[in-house]
């Protein structure tokens, strides 16, 4: 009765133009960038999730392994049953439908604290930024995980202490990243200091656990599958370690900053300072809540890096739809302030010199995305030549593992093959005398199939005793038997 209750009570009605506009927004963003796949994380969560509907434990401890996401195994699960093609169609599709989303809560957002034209311009700049869209089209967790923060904020916003809908939003998230566990937990001392006078204890033991869920949730998943409970922590801090990732709280002051700035760049960096410094100053009450969302998503960021975990660009995603959110502010939110007052022509010149830098960066950005997409077509073609191999039983385990030059191809065939991912051998730290092996048919193809041209690499070749048994226009396909 507990949970019915807080379910009934977390229910947030969405408009049918909302779901239209959503969906809309992302068909023209499929359309628009070209391109859409499921990256290597995204892939290994799909392919934990296919074990688990085929009983199976999931086998974290593979070399190179990203950190497990259970929301996203369990998605894995559920739509197992409709083969490895669909199962990875249907993410994309939902990781264009998320990235859309955020753009629609950004708007949302705006609009709430500043009015409609501030939301309408932090929209574009949101869903117009690289690192985003790239992140997007990839069905890279941090977007759906962006989108749930953004809507428990949206929630919160609207109507004070909220309570269950909020926590039920940030436990959702908190399946995706860690860092929602520390929002709930703000979240529910903020409802346990401020509670209405009329609040039972059964309500609030309700609201606790609701905000306890996703870290008991995750903690347990770890500890059943690998027996430490820590695992997630511990082999995340060791992949980044194995790769040169810069982390530590020594590094945060640098790279934090470089990070933000990689996701909005100059002139939305100073339409948000703008905005944020002039709402604060004359709209207070309005950007209070936007402000310490900010600085929150950036103590997040530095807790990241304080666990010893990589400063990655995606994990500034929440404090760059605030940031744009200021943007849009810093354009229009004199739009908020009542004709006469001494401060609305000055905010007029200001958001009018931040929309012409804007303007002018146009032709950066369009630069910088058609290079992006262009380089990730190449990679989805590739991707796609790897899959008619499969889809052609050319590829299979008849004669043993199959070998590959790197560690990128092991989800991707680990899932369509419906393998255990150590059955998919990277040369670059192992070998193997039976089976197949997948080798590169270029030197673009070799250079361009990687997790990250920086990572650290060795020289390999075809193993000897394997012969070519098939080719496309990427891969060339050795076996030995």
């Amino acid at each position: 009765m507990r949970f019915r209750a807080l379910a009934a009570s977390a229910r947030v009605r969405v408009p049918l133009g909302s779901v239209l506009a959503v969906g809309a927004g992302a068909v023209a963003l499929r359309l628009i960038s070209g391109v859409g796949f499921a990256n290597y994380d995204t892939l290994y969560a799909l392919a934990w999730g296919g074990q688990l509907s085929r009983g199976q434990a999931p086998t974290y401890d593979v070399p190179i392994a990203p950190t497990p996401h259970p929301l996203l195994e369990v998605l894995g699960a559920v739509l197992a049953p409709l083969g490895p093609g669909a199962v990875e169609e249907v993410t994309v599709a939902l990781g264009f439908l998320a990235l859309s989303g955020c753009g629609w809560l950004v708007y949302k957002l705006g609009a709430e604290w500043f009015g409609r034209g501030a939301g309408a311009v932090a929209a574009l700049v949101l869903l117009t930024r690289v690192p985003i869209l790239s992140y997007g089209v990839r069905a890279y967790v941090d977007v759906p995980y962006l989108l749930l923060v953004l809507g428990a904020l949206l929630v919160e916003s609207r109507r004070r202490r909220a309570g269950a809908p909020v926590l039920w939003l940030l436990a959702l998230a908190g399946l995706l990243r860690p860092e929602a566990w520390a929002f709930s937990g703000l979240y529910w001392l903020y409802l346990i200091h401020r509670r209405p006078p009329g609040a039972t204890r059964r309500r609030l033991a309700g609201l606790t656990l609701l905000a306890a869920s996703a870290p008991v949730l995750w903690l347990a998943s770890d500890l059943a599958i690998t027996g430490d409970p820590l695992w997630s922590l511990t082999n995340t801090r060791h992949t980044a370690h194995t790769l040169g990732r810069v982390t530590g709280i020594a590094n945060a002051p640098e790279y934090i900053p470089r990070r933000i700035g990689e996701i909005l760049r100059p002139p939305a960096l100073a339409g948000a300072a703008l905005g944020g410094v002039l709402s604060l100053l004359w709209l207070r009450r309005r950007a209070l809540t936007g402000a310490l969302a900010g600085v929150l998503a950036v103590v997040m960021f530095a807790a990241v890096a304080a666990a010893g975990l990589s400063i990655n660009t995606r994990y500034a995603f929440p404090a760059a739809a605030i940031l744009s959110v200021f943007c849009g502010a810093g354009v229009l939110g004199w739009r908020r302030l009542a004709r006469g007052e001494p401060g609305r022509r000055w905010w007029m010149a200001g958001g009018a010199l931040v929309l012409a830098a804007l303007a002018g960066y146009i032709p950066a950005q369009y630069r910088s995305a058609h290079h992006e997409f262009d380089k990730l077509a190449r990679q989805q073609s590739i991707q796609g030549d790897l899959l008619a191999l499969v889809d052609a039983r050319a590829v299979n385990l008849r004669c043993g593992p199959v070998g590959v030059p790197n560690h990128a191809p092991i989800p991707l065939l680990a899932l369509h093959l419906k393998t255990r991912p150590e059955r998919v051998v990277s040369a670059q730290v192992g070998t193997i005398s039976s089976g197949q092996y997948l080798d590169p048919a270029s030197r673009e193809v070799e250079e361009s199939y990687v997790l990250d041209p920086h990572d650290p690499h060795v020289p390999v070749s075809v193993p000897p005793g394997f012969h070519e048994v098939h080719a496309n226009r990427s891969w060339l396909l050795f076996e030995r038997c």
